[in-house]
């Protein structure tokens, strides 16, 4: 009978490298930058050998990426992807779409929420204004995060590790209308423009004619977990970007993560 196994033997795992593999994804998930194996191993109290063969694995399959130079590992795009599949099934879009609607409302512009998938962004909420023409951004729509307002909103607050293991050569940029960064040191420029202005734009780099604003949705740790964006047609008055960050930061508070 249950009641006959030692208290000490129920709340051991019974599959330990599960465990093991699940505290490292977990550890490295709260921490503010890539960590080296070392100090996972030391943190963690798994043997190091142990550790290296995990992270071997994880990386295999996307999970986690090695930063050679710096030694040290951190999520992959395979992390972001899960993140990505929890807020597709309910909690961000749920949360997200009545405050979109009253900012599409507000602002007669059509908006638009959207999560990190590796390295692009994937739609999950689309407001889209009275009167105003159907737009790339529908549901389920994947786009370039270095060319949407609402990734480089999201990648502006990545650590630049992260953003650099994303982004690592010029191979990894794809082009849609013949502007935006094209190479790692024009991303981290356009990048630094985001985080000084507290903002995303983009101008016609997804579509020709439109304009985007985005601002970003954090959690507890102040990682990226989704933004929220408005696009309008170049002849028309851009929107109150004040207005977009409100709306962020509503949601992020709705969501529990409330940081001021």
């Amino acid at each position: 009978m249950i009641t006959d196994i030692p208290d000490a033997e129920l709340h051991r795992p019974q599959v330990p490298a599960a465990d093991q593999t699940l505290r490292i994804l977990r550890h490295l998930a709260r921490r503010p930058a890539p960590i080296a194996a070392t100090a996972l191993a030391r943190e963690l109290g798994i043997p190091r050998s142990t550790v290296y063969h995990l992270l071997a694995t994880l990386e295999e399959h996307g999970f986690v990426v090695h930063l050679a130079q710096e030694r040290r590992w951190g999520l992959g795009t395979s992390a972001f992807e899960l993140a990505g599949g929890y807020a597709r099934q309910e909690p961000l879009a749920r949360l997200g779409r009545p405050i979109l609607a009253g900012l599409a409302d507000r602002v007669g512009e059509s908006a638009h929420l959207a999560v990190m998938s590796g390295r692009d962004v994937l739609y999950i909420v689309e407001e889209r204004a009275a009167r105003r023409p159907a737009l790339v951004t529908d549901v389920g729509v994947r786009l370039p995060a270095h060319l949407t307002a609402t990734g480089r909103a999201m990648l502006a607050a990545l650590p630049r590790a992260q953003v650099r293991a994303l982004y690592p050569d010029t191979a990894a940029f794809t082009d849609r209308t013949g502007s935006g960064p094209a190479r790692p040191a024009e991303l981290r420029e356009v990048l630094r423009q985001v985080r000084q202005a507290g903002v995303a734009t983009e101008d016609g780099e997804v579509t020709a004619g439109f304009r985007s604003v985005a601002a970003a949705v954090h959690d507890h740790a102040g990682w990226p977990i989704a933004a929220v964006a408005v696009t309008w047609e170049d002849a028309r008055d851009a929107p109150a970007q004040a207005e977009v960050t409100a709306a962020a930061r509503v949601l992020q508070s709705r969501l529990g993560y409330d940081r001021r």
